[in-house]
């Protein structure tokens, strides 16, 4: 089969189109037959190996699993003997955040993982660009105690995540202020937004309202700036580390200082977000945001795209077979 083979650290120079062995699905796991997935900017961050602590789980001097990527959607071709959740020509889709290997024509996962089938609403490429995002977006939702009606600003609201963000906000009653460029002002109000701050006319840490929440989706701002936004009790979540890790230490030291704190979203429960997504998805309430499209083949030409930190939803990779794969 075809896969992206990444053998050592480094830009979207480093990786290899390659022929490698089909896997053969253990006991427990389904074989997939991958027709679409996605660059992410999980998948590079792992390229680079950034930060660099992140080395002592993904491999110290080289990547311990060559094959990346963690969104999929496609076609189970095969089960292990003690499946039975799934059956062979399932169409599926989910997150393998563990295991990676979802930029291949084939992979495998466990049937009990981040795996569902996909609704009959939805293409392989739309399924396959709403899984890490709103994963990460309903993980920051679980973090705190979100009620109808509270303020929350969204910082990257066309993002991934912030993208998911504010669909998942819409659903939940919160008044979300979406931070965006001008070019995604209407996508954003599509999504649900009920105020817009447009980054490049305004800084949003000027802004007079004060907010219950503040998600950092992108982690381009900090706590220092976000701060005065929130409401005494307010709670401030980025999607990165920050500077020095310093959301780690903020969210160890504010509950005892102070009355605003951070809060550093640990992701849980990768399946149960994926099934409530699914259902979000069935009842029209969740849709998928997809900016741009690239064959397996021109997967370099995607991780620069996503690099430049300017995609506006999600980068899909489309994977074609013959009969030979």
């Amino acid at each position: 089969m075809k896969a992206i083979v990444c053998t050592k650290y480094g830009s979207p120079d480093v990786l290899e189109l390659k022929e490698v062995e089909k896997p053969i699905p253990e006991d427990n796991e389904v074989l997939i037959k991958i027709h679409a997935t996605t660059v992410n900017r999980t998948d590079c961050a792992m390229l680079r190996a950034e930060p660099f602590i992140s080395r002592f789980v993904t491999g110290l001097f080289k990547p311990n699993k060559p094959i990346q990527g963690t969104d999929f959607a496609g076609k189970i071709e095969a089960v292990g003997k003690n499946v039975s959740s799934f059956k062979v020509g399932d169409m599926v889709f989910g997150l393998n955040d563990n295991n990676f290997g979802s930029h291949a024509q084939y992979m495998t996962i466990l049937e009990d993982k981040a795996l569902t089938t996909i609704p009959k609403n939805m293409t392989y490429e739309q399924a396959a660009a709403i899984t890490e995002g709103a994963f990460y977006a309903y993980n920051f939702i679980n973090k705190v105690n979100l009620k109808s009606g509270q303020k929350v600003l969204v910082n990257g609201a066309t993002g991934a995540i912030g993208s998911a963000a504010v669909q998942l906000l819409k659903y939940f009653g919160a008044n979300i202020t979406a931070v965006c460029n001008t070019n995604n002002i209407e996508l954003v109000k599509s999504l649900g937004a009920d105020k817009v701050i447009d980054y490049t006319k305004e800084d949003f840490t000027k802004d007079d309202q004060k907010y219950n929440f503040i998600f950092d989706t992108v982690g381009k701002s900090s706590f220092a700036k976000c701060k005065p936004l929130l409401q005494p009790g307010g709670v401030y979540i980025s999607s990165e580390l920050g500077f020095m890790a310093q959301n780690i230490f903020f969210a160890l030291i504010k509950p005892i200082i102070g009355n605003k704190k951070v809060i550093f979203p640990l992701p849980t429960d990768c399946r149960g977000s994926l099934l409530f997504i699914k259902k979000l998805i069935e009842k029209e309430k969740f849709k998928a945001v997809i900016d741009r499209k690239y064959p397996l083949e021109q997967i370099v030409e995607a991780y620069r795209y996503v690099e430049k930190g300017q995609k506006t939803g999600n980068v899909v990779i489309t994977v074609e077979h013959n009969n030979k794969t």
